[in-house]
């Protein structure tokens, strides 16, 4: 199999390989090398730079479900993160020439430049139907000259020592871990092809980092917020010296579990004060955390673009955007929170709020723009319940 840049060779030289034994032979794309991750599936059909570059998918090899990824290119807009954090990726077909005006390099030329490693030219759909049915593994991807049975097996035995997620604290290496005040961009602006740098910044939010995405930052903007960005592991006394109108909890990658030992103590903190707090995917998990709920590892978790969730409050039903792979426990939720969301896929918790505290949450991802402004009206309300605080 050669696309037209000519740049995989006519023979298979990498595989994906399962713990089990299972394994699937194709074409190398991006950095010649071997990599593991726990194995996850997004159903989205557009936004795959986005997507690799999500801090929430540390740790994770990403089997993109869509055929065509590539053909858009990529560029310097259209990031999540400062580098990408996923482990590998697994895609259909080869990467064909990009066609699209915004492009600036190939995608596999991206992911040599970014050191990520992938496989193509194997069946996405039977390899989804295998995490649907065994649940998130973790796997390796083998892309160099030769490749043997030997050597297969090999990796194999060493997977099944390999754990999932559980337990595994990734937010603190998903974080910058440094304190910036967000100075660069508001609203994507269509027909300029770029970020506007105007919004009217009238209140004060310190926005944890734990992993978080840099759309997040720029919808805060276009909010109304004057956003300073703090390292995942600050401390309350930090965040209180900064005197919030309120606080920001961002998505992040790993078990909300293993984040909120050092986490909680400090949203716990936010919520004693009465200080309004949002919190987005990972932030969502830990606020059910601090207020006593549990959460629980998901067979597959949700990755994709067209998950349908219904505000409760509302009626309505939002198409949203979502990567995670672990969620709150409804059963263990207490009387002081509200459920405010539900997934339409499987009736997870998707929303919470709290009824004695200036808090709520929820699990998707509304700066994604999927509807597309279906959720902005999250930022809106942030913003509300810190006009009603002052």
């Amino acid at each position: 199999m050669k696309d037209a840049n000519n740049f995989y060779q006519s023979s298979k030289n990498a595989a994906l390989i399962f713990p089990d034994g299972t394994f699937f032979f194709g074409y190398g794309i991006g950095k010649k090398a071997i990599t593991k991750g726990e194995i996850c599936f997004n159903t989205a059909i557009t936004g795959y730079q986005e997507i690799l570059t999500d801090p929430s998918y540390s740790g994770q090899i990403i089997n993109f479900t869509f055929p065509h990824i590539g053909n858009v290119g990529t560029n310097s807009a259209d990031i999540e993160a400062n580098k990408p954090r996923a482990a590998g990726l697994i895609i259909r077909e080869p990467i064909t020439n990009p066609s699209n005006y915004r492009s600036d390099l190939h995608l596999n030329e991206w992911l040599n430049k970014n050191e990520i490693t992938g496989i193509c030219g194997v069946d996405t759909r039977q390899i989804t139907k295998l995490v649907k049915a065994k649940g998130a593994k973790t796997v390796a991807i083998v892309y160099q000259d030769a490749i043997d049975e030997n050597l297969i097996q090999k990796i194999a035995d060493e997977l099944k020592n390999s754990g999932d997620l559980n337990g595994v604290e990734l937010a603190a290496g998903a974080s910058l871990n440094q304190k910036y005040v967000w100075e660069k961009e508001g609203k994507w602006q269509q027909p300029q092809n770029s970020y506007n740098h105007e919004s009217a910044k009238k209140f004060k939010v310190v926005a944890v980092d734990f992993g978080a995405k840099l759309n997040i930052l720029r919808c805060l903007t276009e909010a109304g917020c004057d956003v300073t960005v703090v390292g995942a592991k600050t401390s309350f006394e930090e965040i209180k010296s900064y005197n919030p109108d309120g606080v920001f909890l961002s998505n992040g990658p790993g078990d909300p579990a293993a984040t909120g030992q050092y986490a909680i103590s400090m949203i716990q903190e936010i919520i004693k004060n009465k200080i309004p707090l949002f919190g987005i995917c990972l932030g969502h998990q830990l606020l059910g955390l601090a207020i006593g709920a549990k959460t629980i590892k998901m067979a597959q978790g949700h990755r994709g673009a067209n998950h349908p969730v219904q505000n409760l409050r509302t009626g309505k039903v939002e198409i949203t955007s979502q990567n995670h792979g672990f969620c709150v426990d409804e059963k263990s939720i207490p009387s002081n929170a509200e459920v405010t969301h539900i997934s339409l896929f499987d009736r997870t918790v998707e929303g919470l709020m709290l009824k004695d505290a200036p808090a709520f949450s929820v699990q998707y991802h509304p700066e994604s723009s999927p509807g597309p402004d279906d959720s902005f009206y999250l930022f809106e309300e942030f913003v509300s319940l810190m006009q009603n605080n002052k």
